[in-house]
């Protein structure tokens, strides 16, 4: 396998005029030439050359195109083959959709859902209560941050768990599961994660980073020389491939040959506490109700030394870090570990931290890689089991005021696949008719984009042709208007990857 510089284009793109557009917060009217995918140049032209392409944008507002930072792009695509449960209040509501979904699982498949969060539940998961609701058929139900999972007992004995007490699974456990759940046939999973990335197109996404818990080399190469070519990947790389891809020669910001520009090296991902919802996110303080038990303060899954190893080999080889922290005791190991090693990286995730540690982000040089919508998921069992804590909890607009480069993505599938969603939630820090939730952290749309679309929260000249057209000016649109912006068209490089023009 080799690897190279990333090409800034996908295809060799003819020359294009966008004419007649307007960049955010201005009236303005410019053209907007594009040769060899990049903006050679932005104001009026008189008229174009012949042959090249005019495409009228009709005074539409033209941004940078978006990237998502963070998703599990496979387990994204499944998505809309599973049971909806993120409407479910209880166990026992859950269970009745399930009841509800058994008839019409064919012999030998299992059933699954995703989307549940139990941390408010009246009612606790149970084996023997869905047993009762599935029967002999295997299921699966996946909690919507992807740290759980509730299995009956054909499906525990599916899965090596035939004597589990209560079929929920957590951490390591469940994310063994996930990744079974997700051997489907290549031909199958190709053809879903095409129709994914074309749909990501339609809502101005150029670009994502996948953490799916695979060889994603492997992966994206297949996709994307099978034809999936509407988004730019980079891939992400867990502990247990770290040696396959140190063998390859892979270095994080070096492209794939043979993918046009659209396939790049990420970084290496290590998980090392949990999450809210679970209460495995690893923190200073015990969780309510837990004093005094075992795991009272969330799960540590890499210890310092191990994580320090793990981070230690990536970097030595090139390979950029980036380390999975929520609870502020694991968002604090983890920024240790940066600092021993004297390297930069990201956090993934971010949520609780101390206020020394907000300043210590900058002073590393560490990216704070953050989903502003699970704020707005979270707050209610964010209030119940960080209580008295919530002021470090998804703060942006600190960060961002310490110098913090962020950078915002949805966690696919916890959250949607869609930057504005998260734009939304950064700059409103509310969705629907609630009030915000601590608004103090909220950002400035000008930063929201900035942070969705690598650094860029205006097209100039000079950049690579990866863009968008809104219907609406972004940095004017109401916090409603923001989380459905109306999308035009998405170019990457140039060409067209969606458009109504």
């Amino acid at each position: 396998m080799s690897v190279s510089t990333p090409a800034p284009a996908t295809a060799a793109a003819p020359p294009l005029v966008l004419r007649n557009g307007r960049l955010p917060g201005s009236d303005e009217i410019v053209d907007t030439l594009i040769v060899d995918g990049r903006v050679r140049r932005l104001g009026y032209l008189s008229q174009a050359a012949a042959g090249i392409r005019s495409v009228d944008l009709e005074e539409r507002w033209l941004i940078p195109g978006l990237w998502d930072n963070h998703v599990h792009f496979s387990q994204w695509a499944q998505t809309n083959q599973r049971l909806d449960l993120s409407g479910t209040g209880s166990a026992a509501a859950a269970a009745d959709l399930v009841a509800g979904r058994v008839p019409g699982v064919s012999r030998g498949e299992t059933l699954v859902g995703f989307g549940f969060r139990d941390g408010l539940w009246p009612d606790a998961p149970s084996r023997p209560l869905l047993d009762a609701a599935a029967g002999t058929v295997p299921t699966v139900l996946i909690s919507g941050d992807l740290h759980s999972c509730w299995l009956n007992s054909a499906a525990l004995a599916r899965h090596g768990h035939t004597e589990h007490p209560t079929g929920l699974l957590r951490e390591e456990d469940c994310f063994a599961v996930v990744r079974t759940l997700a051997e489907v046939p290549d031909v199958v999973m190709d053809g879903w994660a095409d129709s994914a990335a074309r749909a990501a197109a339609t809502r101005g996404v150029v670009g994502i980073v996948d953490m799916e818990m695979d060889w994603n080399l492997a992966t994206w190469l297949r996709r994307i020389q099978g034809g999936t070519d509407s988004l730019r990947v980079e891939f992400g790389i867990y502990t247990q491939h770290l040696e396959r891809a140190i063998a390859l020669g892979l270095r994080s910001g070096a492209g794939i040959d043979g993918t046009g520009g659209l396939l790049t090296v990420g970084s290496c991902k290590v998980i090392t506490d949990g999450s809210l919802n679970t209460r495995t996110a690893y923190c200073v303080d015990e969780y309510p109700g837990l004093e005094g038990q075992p795991g009272s303060r969330g799960m540590l899954t890499v210890p310092p030394e191990e994580l320090l190893a793990h981070l230690g080999r990536a970097v030595a080889a090139g390979i950029r870090p980036a380390v999975h922290a929520i609870g502020d005791r694991a968002n604090a190991l983890a920024l240790d570990a940066f600092e021993q090693l004297g390297c930069a990286g990201s956090i993934e995730h971010a949520q609780l931290l101390t206020r020394e540690d907000v300043a210590r982000f900058a002073r590393l040089g560490v990216v704070a890689s953050v989903q502003p919508e699970h704020a707005l998921d979270d707050r209610d069992v964010a209030d119940r089991y960080w209580v008295g804590r919530t002021d470090r909890a998804f703060v942006l607009k600190s960060l961002l005021n310490a110098g913090v480069t962020l950078a915002l993505g949805s966690d696919a599938p916890v959250a949607p696949l869609d930057p504005w969603v998260s734009i939304a939630a950064a700059v409103g820090r509310t969705r629907g008719s609630r009030e915000p939730w601590h608004a103090e952290q909220a950002i400035s749309r000008q930063a929201a984009l900035a942070a969705s679309a690598r650094g860029r929260h205006r097209v100039l000249a000079g950049d690579v042709a990866d863009l968008a057209v809104c219907e609406i000016d972004p940095f004017v649109a109401s916090v409603p208007d923001l989380r459905r912006m109306p999308v035009a068209a998405t170019l990457l490089a140039g060409r067209f990857t969606h458009t109504t023009l």
